[in-house]
């Protein structure tokens, strides 16, 4: 197991600092430990006081750790003032830290000073040639290139001012742009880009210091520095993706997001399994439709069609019984899929749905059932959505429950020339999905 030493203040929040790190460290499978420059009064809105730690406290921190148990790779967050630069510096030179990464935290969500003014001279000279690979947010990168940054070429000239101070790596991260989240990684020749889609959240509270974490975790792993920016921002994008919304200002990201669909893989899959026993044990074969119906389940946290489990080859009506083609596995089916990743955006509760064959009956048992229904016409579907894969189903979902304040129990559609009519049963597992499936077809009319 590698270890990873954070040298970093504590946020009494849990969100970011010393505790974010740790916990970040801990699910990449890294050993953590810290140091600690500073203790916080800090929750969601602000920071109410400081406390910061005697430099000489810092330093025998430092050489408790490193003289022992050592480390395959630091980081440093909040260090607060010039002495605990000069401390920091001096130790961690001293015990030949190679993989450093330096998160210059100057300013907390909140807008509260984290780093005093008269620091960031002392923090450039000392720390930053230093570095791996330093990691300022814009703000950051404005301070320490003394340059306005509002476009990529002031990023990339930025940059080139940060390298010069001898970091072998700066990432700058664009998050405070508009457009996507794009960040910009410099080896002092070339720039290399890491974006992914902006998710409009105020709950982002730590992810300077879990991206860092991440960075410096995925280095003591041997990692090559692009594939460990390229997995830390995949990691913090999940994050942000499922924050947590504790307390009344910025929440924290949710970095169990990753972990909980890995630990649920498992369960998915013999839910489906066991959900196709159900369906064949029922006399339901006359509801598959003729594309065939597919019955699928999304991991807790899902994000892609790779994240839902279903048949490949689909359900298929054998004689007076369903049967599956093969077991269920994960990215079966688009279609499918692409219902549910719609759903679970509304409630992420909801994470299974099948489809089976239209019929007005089909319909009238629906509402004698009391059950709630919903339908899209696929007349005003765009022009743009028909020519992607997918995208009917993603637009017809998210027609419907944009107007909803609650999931229905079906929604269907009456089809169009070439598209066969359809009914999709929603449910929050494929048990609550197949029983209402066997109660539809064991209705009266």
């Amino acid at each position: 197991m590698k270890r990873i030493l954070t040298i970093a203040g504590s946020d009494s929040g849990g969100g970011a600092g010393i505790q974010a790190d740790l916990k970040t460290i801990t699910l990449l499978g890294g050993f953590g430990m810290s140091v600690l420059t500073a203790i916080t009064a800090q929750n969601t809105k602000e920071v109410s006081a400081i406390h910061a730690l005697p430099p000489a406290f810092i330093g025998e921190q430092l050489d408790a750790v490193l003289s022992d148990i050592g480390a395959d790779a630091a980081k440093t967050g909040m260090l607060f003032s010039t002495p605990a630069i000069e401390v920091v510096a001096e130790r961690l030179s001293a015990h030949g830290i190679r993989k450093l990464v330096v998160d210059p935290v100057m300013v907390a969500k909140g807008g509260d000073t984290l780093l005093v003014e008269d620091a960031r001279e002392t923090l450039a000279k000392r720390l930053i040639p230093m570095a791996l690979v330093v990691t300022p947010n814009i703000p950051e990168a404005q301070v320490l290139s003394k340059k306005a940054i509002s476009t990529e070429e002031d990023i990339r000239e930025a940059a080139r001012v940060i390298h010069a101070m001898g970091a072998r790596y700066v990432l700058i991260k664009g998050g405070h742009l508009k457009g996507p989240a794009k960040d910009m990684l410099y080896d002092g020749k070339d720039f290399f880009e890491f974006s992914q889609e902006r998710i409009h959240t105020p709950h982002t509270h730590g992810t300077g210091c879990v991206y860092s974490a991440a960075i410096a975790t995925y280095l003591a792993m041997e990692l090559e520095i692009k594939d460990a920016v390229r997995r830390a921002k995949d990691f913090v994008h999940t994050a942000i993706r499922f924050a947590l919304p504790f307390g009344k200002g910025h929440g924290p990201t949710n970095l169990y997001a990753p972990f909980a669909r890995e630990q649920e893989k498992y369960r998915v899959l013999e839910a489906l399994k066991e959900s196709l026993v159900r369906l064949q044990q029922a006399p339901v074969a006359n509801l598959v439709p003729e594309v065939q119906s597919n019955l699928g389940y999304g991991l807790p946290f899902a994000e892609t069609h790779a994240d839902v489990a279903a048949f490949p080859g689909r359900l298929v009506r054998l004689g007076d019984r369903i049967v599956s083609v093969s077991s269920p596995c994960f990215g079966a089916s688009g279609h499918v899929a692409s219902i549910i990743l719609t759903m679970m955006r509304y409630n992420p509760q909801f994470r299974s749905a099948m489809n089976i064959r239209f019929s007005e009956a089909s319909i009238r048992k629906c509402h004698a059932l009391g059950w709630k229904v919903g339908s899209f016409d696929r007349a005003h579907e765009p022009e743009d959505v028909k020519d992607r894969e997918g995208g009917t189903l993603e637009w017809g979902t998210e027609t419907i429950l944009s107007q909803e304040t609650e999931i229905p129990d079906v929604i269907y559609d009456h089809g169009e020339v070439g598209k066969e009519p359809m009914i999709r049963v929603l449910g929050r597992t494929p048990q609550e999905v197949v029983d209402k499936v066997v109660q539809l077809f064991s209705a009266r009319p």
